[in-house]
């Protein structure tokens, strides 16, 4: 991936722990690094393929005056987030921070903190058999792409299909959102159990009825040692309401695990 770099721009701020701090403000030093792709800037010459760094330097440096953290870890977030979400071609971003005047009371150069964000890349199963379905999906949609971390790409066609699990129940509606989030999975999980939770969905019965189901099925290509949320989700090669709207958005992508494209496992559990 190919970079823009910035180095050492200089922000007075009024960032720390302590009450002076706050109020007197000191100077900071910030360094941007983006991951992005520039073969079409470098090919054409045009600004707009690209990102106008001096205009970053400004909008960072109104961001960094407009609000006062007390840790540096929060202003790092805080920036990483803005050029995630400010520049679509950005798709990475490591922010190093400076504080060369920290009140230490010691002889040290500066404290600083480093962090490295990017966006991902993740698929969500989708199904509603209760209530307004097609209302509970679109209301869904909504509140994901309403939030500052997560957004939906593009939504399978919708589908009816019968219940899955023996308990009996209303048909569902499927679908499945490719989605583009800045959370980490376990971050996401708790995002889409937010969203299941303000649509009313209750987590009564086993693979019973509910307002809204949301499955993190996929994210980047990780392979998920965490029982909190495994990942690829284990019920992908047994689920046609999951296999075939994935074959709509993402027909060849690779089962981290399985390592058998989309379509390959569809046609396998229709024999």
């Amino acid at each position: 991936m190919d970079k823009i770099i910035i180095k050492d721009l200089e922000v007075y701020g009024n960032h720390g722990v302590y009450e002076e701090e706050n109020k007197l403000g000191q100077r900071f030093l910030i360094s941007f690094e983006l991951h992005l792709d520039l073969r079409k800037a470098g090919m054409t010459d045009e600004l707009e393929a690209s990102v106008h760094y001096g205009e970053l330097c400004h909008k960072i440096t109104d961001l960094f005056k407009k609000e006062n953290h007390k840790l540096l870890e929060k202003c790092c977030e805080m920036m990483a987030e803005f050029v995630l979400n400010e520049y679509e071609m950005v798709r990475g971003v490591k922010v190093l921070l400076k504080k060369p005047w920290a009140p230490i009371g010691l002889p040290v150069e500066y404290p600083a903190v480093e962090i490295f964000r990017e966006k991902h890349i993740a698929y969500i199963g989708v199904g509603a058999n209760m209530g307004d379905k097609l209302k509970n999906i679109n209301d869904a949609e909504e509140i994901i792409n309403s939030s500052n971390h997560t957004k939906i790409l593009r939504r399978a066609e919708i589908i009816e299909t019968e219940p899955f699990g023996g308990v009996e129940q209303d048909t569902f509606m499927n679908t499945a959102f490719e989605i583009e989030t800045l959370l980490t999975p376990i971050e996401l999980l708790n995002f889409m159990l937010d969203v299941e939770k303000q649509l009313k969905r209750e987590r009564i019965i086993r693979w019973g009825p509910r307002t809204l189901d949301l499955d993190v099925l996929f994210y980047d290509d990780i392979i998920s040692e965490d029982e909190r949320v495994i990942i690829p989700h284990p019920g992908i090669p047994e689920r046609i309401f999951v296999l075939e709207p994935m074959c709509e958005l993402a027909p060849y992508k690779v089962h981290p695990l399985l390592r058998k494209r989309m379509v390959d496992l569809k046609k396998e559990l229709e024999k």
